[in-house]
């Protein structure tokens, strides 16, 4: 599948969903979901969150039963907002107030995702930071990853919305992340479960925008080639940002007939397409949310052909 475009990047292919809240992929012979089986085959296969509806080890159960058997060398999956029982210690508070027949064993949960069966399969479970990985192409390239959004109501891996979790603390901030996003150029790929402020974070009702304001200043520093993330499942798109004119110079629009027939909304950003991406200038912006505002996983998968940087050879 890949194809090298130059001596120092690899054309590679990513496949990004989100908010699947533990719906799978429906069976093949459906014909008016793009959401279906078999499922895009893929370099690299990326799920930014909300993987359950409230993080029961059935629901985590069902999403791993397609993720495994995907065809994609490396998958790449951060929690969400509803995932509590993967945000250990909120989850252990809640048992203290609400009562719960049968309380989850979070323990278990996260030998799902970490254990020996899981990464057999390709599956690398990320909290926030930053990692770098390479594929069997020869393929490295670093990401940046977290599964914290601003406050909303009692929910998993939360912040108030003045905690800057995102930049390095300035003066007489009192923020003091932990894991801030480094600079450009040195991260390719952005994976957040929630969205930057001003792009694709417009609430159905309200019309607000819900993104954070602290990760949009910081994606802007880094310039990644790809921002994914859900949450905001009216939110679903792509739009791709100028960075020196600060204005998004393209909507990514999609065939219905192409997308239902292809099984997901095809972008090549690679050398070799009509407009590949100019790293460092422009970034591409894609909210995967596989359900939209009623829970129905109406919405596509994403599936990306990008540049990514060939390992460089030891002397």
């Amino acid at each position: 599948m890949p194809t090298t475009v130059s001596p120092s990047t690899i054309k590679t292919r990513i496949c990004i969903i989100s908010d699947t809240h533990s719906r799978v992929p429906a069976p093949s012979e459906t014909s008016n979901l793009p959401y279906r089986l078999p499922f895009p085959e893929a370099d690299v296969l990326i799920h930014c969150g909300d993987i359950t509806g409230v993080g029961h080890v059935t629901e985590y159960e069902k999403v791993l039963g397609f993720l495994k058997p995907a065809k994609a060398e490396l998958k790449l999956v951060i929690a969400g907002n509803h995932d509590i029982t993967l945000h250990d210690e909120l989850y252990m508070e809640s048992l203290k107030t609400k009562h719960r027949n049968k309380p989850e064993d979070c323990k278990r949960i996260r030998e799902m995702w970490c254990g020996e069966e899981a990464r057999a399969c390709g599956i690398v479970y990320l909290e926030e930071g930053t990692r770098t990985f390479e594929l069997g192409s020869g393929a490295r390239f670093t990401v940046y990853s977290s599964p914290w959004q601003p406050i909303y109501f009692d929910w998993a891996f939360t912040y108030p919305r003045e905690t800057d979790r995102f930049n390095p603390s300035i003066g007489l901030s009192q923020s003091n992340p932990t894991n801030p996003v480094p600079n450009h150029p040195n991260v390719d790929i952005i994976l957040t479960h929630g969205p930057p402020m001003g792009i694709r974070d417009e609430t159905f009702y309200g019309k607000d925008h819900v993104g954070c304001e602290h990760l949009r200043r910081a994606v802007e520093r880094c310039k990644p080639r790809i921002h994914c993330f859900g949450h905001i499942h009216e939110g679903w798109g792509a739009e791709r940002m100028d960075w020196k004119k600060k204005t998004m110079t393209e909507l990514v629009e999609s065939d219905k007939e192409n997308v239902l027939k292809e099984r997901g909304v095809y972008m090549d950003l690679s050398g070799s397409g009509k407009r590949p991406l100019r790293w460092g200038e422009e970034t591409m912006f894609i909210n995967a949310s596989i359900m939209n505002v009623h829970y129905k996983p109406v919405n596509a998968p994403w599936i990306v052909d990008l540049d990514l940087p060939m390992k460089k050879n030891e002397a």
